[in-house]
């Protein structure tokens, strides 16, 4: 089993791709061209990572180039990786009057997709940040913009949850269906565990163009259905005292999809990082 390190080494590479911004409702906002370059120091020791990000400048004229570099000997609390490489950094602990947010990161052959959501100190959702990488000088080509109509079926999968604590990982298996009702909503059955300890929850959305809210609970969520077959679950705002999870998905091919699930207990603590790989069946 891969250390925390040894996983994050999974990143190593010159990525280039860019910083999309969307508003909470999925509307594009902006798109800043960038190039990460993460590379091992002292026979991967060490990693040194440099961003260099292209942005209009304020006052006309040829574009500002910014660049930020920061060197990685370990990683802090906040942040998770799976041994494919895949990770998760952000808040550990939701308190009043404080900013709230998740990046979530995949790997899948030659692309990297992360994603983040920030929450603002009213715990409203602030914006979302989308960013598309691929390995320099290769041609692996960017999904299509999510539909609905790819979603629909039965998946089934498998899922490792890790936690922060560093107890050992659980492995289980999870079972995905999403039907299209009549009157526009999609109905939804997850099912995850084994055994005595299989759990399933039922609930459904109302279609919405690129939007599915599921409003029927007392905490409303909703799913932005984004470019590169990209998937962002999350509420428009976050209620104290209330468990928490932050979801975000990605269609790496037609019948292939990954999900990342950052949870949160009614305490505003982190407790668990869950990645899922499900194959659609029907």
């Amino acid at each position: 089993m891969r250390s925390q390190w040894e996983s994050f080494l999974q990143n190593l590479g010159e990525w280039e791709g860019s910083f999309t911004h969307f508003s909470p409702k999925g509307e594009w906002v902006e798109d800043i061209p960038s190039v990460i370059n993460i590379e091992g120091l002292n026979n991967n020791e060490a990693a040194r990572l440099t961003l260099r990000s292209v942005v209009q400048n304020p006052k006309g004229g040829e574009p500002v180039v910014n660049e930020l570099v920061r060197v990685y000997q370990s990683f802090g609390r906040d942040i998770l990786f799976f041994e494919n490489g895949a990770f998760s950094q952000g808040s550990i602990q939701l308190a009043p009057f404080t900013e709230l947010g998740a990046e979530f990161g995949f790997i899948y052959q030659q692309r990297r997709l992360r994603l983040v959501q920030l929450f603002n100190k009213e715990r409203n959702l602030a914006n979302i940040t989308l960013i598309r990488e691929k390995l320099k000088n290769s041609n692996y080509p960017e999904r299509p913009p999510l539909t609905l109509e790819s979603l629909l079926g039965e998946w089934q999968g498998e899922a490792i949850t890790i936690y922060p604590d560093w107890r050992s990982p659980d492995t289980y298996a999870t079972h995905l269906q999403l039907k299209l009702e009549t009157g526009g909503k999609v109905s939804q059955k997850i099912t995850w565990g084994t055994g005595i300890n299989t759990q399933t929850i039922t609930s459904s959305a109302r279609v919405e163009g690129s939007i599915l809210s599921f409003d029927e609970r007392s905490q409303p969520i909703q799913v932005l259905l984004l470019p590169d077959g990209v998937s962002c679950t999350s509420p428009l705002q976050i209620e104290l005292r209330k468990a928490l999870f932050l979801e975000v998905g990605w269609l790496v091919e037609p019948n292939q999809r990954q999900r990342m699930i950052r949870r949160y207990n009614e305490k505003g603590e982190w407790v668990s990082l869950t990645l899922v790989t499900e194959y659609k069946v029907d």
